[in-house]
């Protein structure tokens, strides 16, 4: 397992690009990979100028693992990348990638959905948007609250 947090950006293609032969070597045949970018606010005064995303250095490293290890119980997987970043972030960056790898397709693209969905409702990540209109904390969404329990 490949958990990673950091402030620095990242490109995806090269880190799929690294993790794809290692996968292969694992005796995989199947990676799925997914790249989460920072979005512009729809409706907003002056749009997204950016957002800041704070953490528990620690106690993310360890939830994310954590999870990832639950996905490897669930799923028949070889290696598993989890990256988020944290700090100030534009619009357009990418804010995290999920890259799974299996022997097959669908035990990656479960795992990579899970992964996913735990990320979006429950990694100890905190997410402040800034506006023409000011700053707020961004609440947790019901959607993803719902996608989540399908896991259960």
């Amino acid at each position: 397992m490949d958990i990673r947090v950091q402030d620095a950006a990242f490109d995806p293609g090269a880190l799929l690009s690294q993790f794809t032969p290692h996968a292969a070597r694992a005796g995989a045949g199947a990676v799925i990979s997914f790249t989460g970018l920072v979005r512009d606010l729809p409706g907003a005064t002056g749009g997204l100028s950016r957002m800041v995303i704070e953490h528990y250095p620690g106690m993310t490293e360890k939830a994310l693992h954590d999870i990832a290890q639950q996905a490897s119980s669930r799923w028949s997987l070889g290696p598993v990348l989890i990256l988020h970043r944290f700090g100030a972030l534009t619009p357009e960056q990418p804010i995290m990638m999920v890259a799974t790898a299996s022997a097959h397709r669908a035990d990656a693209f479960l795992a990579a959905d899970f992964l996913m969905d735990y990320l979006k409702s429950r990694a100890p990540f905190w997410k402040k948007e800034f506006t023409a209109d000011g700053a707020a904390w961004v609440a947790a969404k019901d959607s993803d609250e719902d996608a989540l329990s399908r896991w259960r």
